[in-house]
């Protein structure tokens, strides 16, 4: 379930033609890596250009670097070299497009083809005539529901932010450098995956509202937000919880964390399929709005995946509705000087038919 879900891969690609049907489409190129690894199945690092064509007729052709992958959901894998004596190539676009147009020019039949408008390449469409229609919205529609073998990578991401608060739990204390913190989290992750990260989160900075961890000695007094999103195999979690520093919150600072504490309650009482993001956005500030110290001035959350903020959007700037296989985050704060300087708490949840899954239920308590 953890490798690659061939099955999984060839249902994302047939869910992807049977979306773009009216559209008539020949064929489509995506050159997104996250893109080529939902329809594909390889993890590309971004330091690689990979591409592929999904044809109307189901086929998938992969342009991969340097050799072919173990595993694909591909009917027809070609290779382009990368590097040059171990050398990165900074033409490596150039290379894996030459691919992708000898992949189109060999089928002679495609005249509509879909494509992402924010990255389709010049080196292809200077040099292949067709009519380009932009399926890079529609992508990012089907990526919200979460298959089976998605879901298997999202809760191994979060099972290991899970080992780095138990970890932090462990070790913070007044006097502790930011920089020991975030190495011993970093550790704690690696130790989870068995493996190195693919990516990790924004938040190792204690009495601010985030930042990177720094060459700093956390105070007494002081809340610290850890706002941890590692990512296993290209898939992210992202959840937060605040600590205090010397184990003893102090009064104004429980009795904020109890107003968080009642989003939660409201947000797993309301939210289910069809549910409005941004009506849930405005509920969640009108409690916050009620507690006598603290502001919240951010989103309260988003989905998450293959990028670390995807939709649906708990944001007021937008306007999602809930649907079943959305994974997403809600991160409710208050933050003030007497706070120390604040609190976020954050949750991963599964969108289910019936309501959501918490899944990240491990301790939220400020000690």
């Amino acid at each position: 379930m953890l490798g690659i879900d061939i099955d999984a891969c060839r249902s994302r690609q047939k869910r992807l033609l049977n979306a773009l049907q009216s559209q008539l489409l020949d064929a489509i190129v995506v050159t997104q890596n996250e893109h080529v690894q939902w329809l594909a199945g390889p993890r590309y690092d971004f330091k690689f250009s990979p591409a592929a064509v999904l044809f109307a007729d189901g086929r998938l052709a992969l342009v991969a670097p340097n050799e072919a992958p173990e595993s694909a959901a591909a009917d027809d894998v070609r290779t382009y070299e990368a590097q040059w004596l171990c050398t990165l190539r900074n033409d490596q676009r150039a290379a894996s497009s030459a691919k992708v147009l000898d992949i189109l020019q060999q089928a002679a039949t495609v005249k509509r083809l879909g494509v992402e408008y924010s990255s389709y390449p010049v080196h292809v469409s200077s040099q292949f005539s067709a009519e380009l229609i932009d399926v890079e919205p529609e992508i990012y529609r089907q990526r919200r529901k979460k298959d089976a073998d998605e879901l298997a990578k999202i809760r191994m991401a979060i099972s290991g932010t899970e080992k780095m608060y138990e970890k932090a739990r462990e070790i913070i204390c007044p006097g502790i450098n930011e920089l020991e913190v975030f190495n011993q989290l970093q550790a704690a992750a690696v130790v989870q995956f068995g493996e190195a990260l693919t990516g990790t989160g924004n938040d190792y900075a204690s009495g601010e509202m985030g930042g990177p961890a720094r060459d700093r000695r956390v105070e007494d007094g002081e809340l610290y937000i850890l706002d941890l999103g590692p990512a296993f195999r290209g898939y992210f979690a992202d959840n937060s919880r605040a600590i205090a520093v010397n184990g003893k919150p102090t009064d104004e600072q429980q009795e904020a964390w109890t107003y968080i504490m009642k989003v939660f309650a409201h947000l797993e009482s309301v939210v289910k399929p069809g549910k409005s993001c941004k009506e849930l956005f405005l509920e969640v500030q009108d409690i916050l709005k009620q507690a006598p110290i603290g502001e919240f001035p951010h989103h309260l959350g988003h989905g998450i995946g293959l990028y670390p903020h995807e939709a649906p959007h708990l944001n007021s700037s937008w306007d999602d509705t809930f649907a079943v296989g959305d994974v997403f985050t809600c991160e409710p704060g208050l933050y003030d000087a007497r706070l120390k300087f604040g609190m976020r708490l954050e949750n991963d949840y599964l969108v289910t038919e019936t309501g959501i899954e918490n899944l990240s239920p491990f301790k939220m308590e400020l000690a």
